[in-house]
């Protein structure tokens, strides 16, 4: 590994002058530039001049100690990377270092190949870290885009991907679960591309009624319908040089799949109540929380319609997936909340942070933000304590956690032809629907047949079928 910048990239300090040439010259073959200090003071002032890229101390020396360098490395700079070397019998203390930030240490007499590995992993780390910042802030400074906090890796990759794909047109599918901000990562799609400078509009499929989802995506002529009263654009229509969103688009009657599928292949749609064929041009962004591609295989959602939006696809990791960003995130909405409501923003407290930490998220970000919003209304001072927070009440056990992520899908028979497959899901599906239209009208079978547009008879067959049976209230 070469190093590249013109200041040093580790700092080395130790008191023994003939260890620290040994170390130096390793590190130096290896592509590192080292600088050296032989005790705290002139470690410290090292730290100041140089800005090192990761600091590799004894800890035990002559004036002072690795603790006091470790701690001074973190005041300049909390993502600098802080490797400790230690004698026998001061394990326990390099332990307890680890605890104050440390990210490892290594055993005297240090092994060159242990070192190399360590602190190339280290410096591999730091980079990444910094790749991600300079990214979002990337990412946070063209047109207004939405601030995205957090540094895990999985993060860092949907940023890439965003960055990556932003300039172009390509249709981009965001799944993930709900909760995670997809509309949040659409807003930085649209705001670092080339249409910037053009509207964003967004549109929740499953927010809106089937009979006034048509007439909000493609708009209406006046006299169309009863209430028509005057001519309607539509969410294309306003989104033309801009981006659309269409949030939860598994959710969209199948009715409407081919009018938007339409749009996307030829970009011309007509309003309703008109022949005029209408042009725009827009670029389509989706999100859904659904398998869509079981949806596919259950009849629900248009196959042509599910590879023109999965050209792209992207997926924003659950929170679970990145807990080490559960601290940053919680800071930032701590800030945030307190600005709002007009208070010193509260300190969390080491209880609090644990708390949070320890907690599965099955809600992902939308729960933690409500969290810390209700946490910074009950604080009182300037800390929040682990009971403000109250997530003891809603605490699920791992295997309730992940039994309420699960993917149904996953445990689909998928044995025998594809005609047996689409028979078995096809049942569940009808299976499922009618006991949700008999749950919804407590049982009425003339309601629930109404609901579902099927005869009643066929009502009854299919509760016989099906062996269905009121819940137990």
């Amino acid at each position: 590994m070469a190093a590249s910048r013109e200041t040093p990239d580790v700092l080395l300090v130790d008191d023994n002058e003939d260890l620290r040439y040994v170390l130096a010259t390793v590190l130096s073959r290896h592509g590192y530039r080292v600088v050296e200090a032989a005790d705290e003071p002139s470690a410290i002032e090292s730290l100041r001049l140089q800005r090192p890229s990761l600091v590799l101390s004894d800890l035990r020396l002559p004036q002072g100690d690795g603790l006091g360098v470790l701690r001074a490395a973190k005041e300049l700079d909390p993502a600098l990377p802080v490797l400790l070397m230690t004698g026998y019998g001061a394990i326990e203390e390099a332990v307890a270092a680890m605890k104050e930030g440390a990210l490892d240490y290594l055993p005297k007499p240090v092994d060159h190949e242990h070192l190399v590995l360590t602190v190339s992993r280290a410096i591999e780390q730091r980079r990444i870290v910094t790749e991600n910042l300079l990214l979002k802030e990337a990412l946070g400074t063209r047109h207004g885009a939405p601030t995205i906090i957090g540094e895990h890796s999985a993060l860092l990759e949907v940023l890439r991907s965003l960055r990556r794909v932003a300039p172009t047109d390509t249709t981009v599918l965001l799944g993930g679960e709900s909760g995670t901000g997809k509309e949040l990562f659409a807003r930085a799609l649209h705001a670092h591309s080339d249409r910037a400078d053009g509207p964003f509009v967004a549109i929740n499929c499953a927010a809106i009624p089937e009979t006034l989802l048509e007439t909000e995506l493609f708009g209406h002529e006046k006299g169309a319908f009863t209430g028509a009263n005057a001519r309607k654009p539509g969410r294309f229509e306003i989104a033309h040089g801009g981006t659309l969103f269409l949030d939860e688009i598994g959710e969209m009657p199948i009715s409407l799949q081919a009018k938007v599928l339409r749009v996307l292949e030829d970009r011309s749609f007509e309003r309703v109540g008109s022949n005029t064929t209408l042009h725009v041009d827009v670029r389509l962004v989706a999100a859904t929380n659904r398998n869509l591609r079981a949806a596919v295989a259950a009849r629900t959602f248009r196959e042509d319609l599910f590879f023109r939006l999965s050209v792209f696809p992207i997926t924003i990791p659950p929170l679970r997936q990145r807990g080490s960003d559960v601290p940053l995130l919680a800071s930032h909405f701590v800030e945030r909340f307190a600005r709002e409501q007009n208070k010193r923003p509260p300190h969390l407290s080491s209880s609090a942070t644990a708390a949070l930490q320890a907690h599965g998220w099955p809600g992902n970000v939308r729960e933690l933000q409500n969290c810390i919003e209700r946490a910074v209304i009950l604080a009182e001072g300037d800390t929040v304590h682990a009971q403000h927070l109250n997530l003891g009440a809603g605490e699920q056990s791992r295997e309730a956690q992940a039994a309420a992520t699960r993917d149904p899908w996953d445990e689909l028979d998928l044995t025998g032809t594809l005609p047996d497959v689409s028979r078995r899901v096809l049942m569940e599906v009808e299976r499922r629907k009618i006991q949700q239209a008999l749950d919804d009208t407590r049982w009425d079978h003339a309601r629930a047949a109404s609901a579902l547009q099927i005869p009643p008879r066929l009502l009854l067959a299919r509760i016989r079928d099906f062996k269905l049976a009121p819940k137990p209230s």
